[in-house]
């Protein structure tokens, strides 16, 4: 009997020993986590001064607010660009769009340069050099000297608007998952070649080269091949984006261009069929012009077939 107490002692010695050293294994790991990726957020990069020719004409304003509205801007920052809490999810953390006006908690007083605007929306960074947080500038790094000229005057066109909110901010999660996958990373400016002799955007035309240009965006959601699939690192309730290629598992060749361009206007199918703008942002894209969706439209046509969820 006393030999079984002893063993039953050591045993749950053994136990807690190991459990002792498991925990603190975690949380050195969690620490390291922690510190990396703060190191990644504080990371300093000097880039050139890159200016654009910014416009001043009414008719190049209302472009820049087309172009703000149709790229996904306007969804993210507000119709009044006062800055909104976007999405808060435990996965990735709290992604609040800034407040881009001179008002009460706006940065419009931070960027004294329109450099400074040309570095953030195209690079992810800020004025002094550190990486924006969930900034889609992976999109906005191909936007010609045009359409970047004519955004940056809107947006210094806007009034004040006063709104006062916290900076995005990444969950623990969120840290883990960018720390050990490496192709995910919540950080844009990482992903972009900053270095590099940036490519130059297609003329405007009902072409599949420019249809490209315009599509940036929907490459998030539909993939590189825009063959759709379950979309990394989204909230699980989104549902899976649409395979947009010609593959037989598609919805592409029933839509014919008059029924695409009344999804992308109305966000209603040939069929009735109602599509929820908070999965599928026709709302913004109901702000391109008809040429634009058409070149969207050919664009998507001459992509090649690929496997549903085949990015």
């Amino acid at each position: 009997m006393l030999n079984l107490t002893t063993t039953m002692k050591t045993f749950l010695k053994w136990i807690a020993f190991c459990t002792v050293g498991l925990v603190a294994l975690v949380g050195i790991f969690l620490a390291w986590v922690y510190f990396s990726t703060q190191v990644r957020l504080g990371r300093f990069y000097l880039l050139p001064e890159a200016y654009v020719q910014i416009p001043v004409s009414p008719e190049k304003l209302e472009d820049g607010q087309r172009i703000f509205r149709f790229r996904g801007c306007e969804a993210c920052h507000g119709e009044k660009l006062e800055g909104k809490v976007y999405l808060s999810d435990p996965v990735m953390g709290e992604v609040n769009a800034t407040n881009l006006t001179n008002g009460l908690g706006g940065v419009a007083g931070r960027y004294e340069k329109d450099s400074d605007w040309v570095k953030a929306i195209r690079h992810g960074i800020r004025p002094e050099g550190t990486p924006l947080l969930f900034m889609p500038s992976t999109e906005f790094y191909y936007l010609s000297d045009d359409d970047l000229g004519a955004v940056i005057a809107y947006i210094q066109s806007q009034p004040p608007a006063d709104n006062m909110l916290p900076p995005s901010s990444l969950s623990l999660t969120g840290r883990v998952l960018m720390t050990l996958v490496k192709e995910l990373t919540f950080i844009p400016a990482e992903m972009i070649p900053h270095d590099a002799q940036r490519p130059a955007a297609p003329p405007a035309g009902i072409t599949p080269e420019y249809g490209a240009y315009l599509t940036q965006s929907c490459k998030v959601c539909h993939g590189p091949g825009m063959s759709g699939g379950e979309i990394p690192a989204f909230p699980e309730e989104y549902p899976p984006a649409a395979n947009l290629t010609t593959s037989p598992v598609r919805y592409l060749p029933y839509w014919e261009e008059e029924g695409f361009v009344k999804i992308m206007r109305t966000g209603v199918t040939r069929h009735g069929r109602e599509i929820n703008p908070a999965y599928m942002p026709w709302s913004s894209y109901k702000f391109m012009s008809d040429d634009e969706l058409k070149a969207v439209w050919v664009y998507l046509l001459s992509l090649p077939p690929r496997a549903s969820g085949n990015r």
